[in-house]
């Protein structure tokens, strides 16, 4: 993928032949300051993968706008060695919009990393978190941090509320 696909919260890409706004790889990269997204501590265990540059079988992370309201679409697994992308994905979206909502629908695994990045973001923008998978959903209720965020069953949910 080139750069010239990437996009920010606030733009999609255009799919192709359909006229249709597709959800658009999210462009993002740490501040150098040795900060990660959102003022955490910049992960640590390697570089991870360049922007643009693929990972097979690794996490995905897209975005989309949807009604005023940036959505981040996360597949795959999150630890402490591949929550970067998606830590640059929510802080990139923290940054430019109100309201940021997760699909959670798609993620497999998630550790503490992932909670420390939810809340983080939650106290960074107005963040929901939608149809979050059976594995995510439980380590939410297990360490009550889904009494701290907006959990919703639907995108569309998440997006209203």
């Amino acid at each position: 993928m080139s750069g010239d696909n990437a996009v920010t919260p606030g733009r999609t890409r255009e799919a192709a032949g359909s006229g249709e706004q597709a959800p658009a790889p999210l462009a993002g990269s740490a501040p150098s300051d040795g900060t990660g997204p959102l003022g955490g501590p910049a992960p640590s265990g390697g570089a991870g993968p360049r922007e643009g540059s693929a990972v097979p079988d690794g996490p995905k992370v897209m975005g989309r706008e949807c009604d005023g309201a940036w959505v981040v679409v996360a597949r795959g697994a999150y630890d402490m060695q591949s929550i970067t992308p998606l830590a640059n994905a929510l802080g990139a979206a923290a940054a430019r919009r109100q309201k940021v909502v997760l699909d959670a629908s798609g993620i497999t695994f998630a550790d503490s990393s992932m909670l420390n990045l939810l809340v983080r973001t939650h106290q960074a923008t107005t963040l929901r978190v939608a149809s979050p998978a059976r594995q995510l959903r439980r380590l939410l209720e297990i360490t009550g941090t889904d009494t701290v965020l907006e959990v919703r069953a639907t995108i569309e949910d998440a997006v209203a509320s």
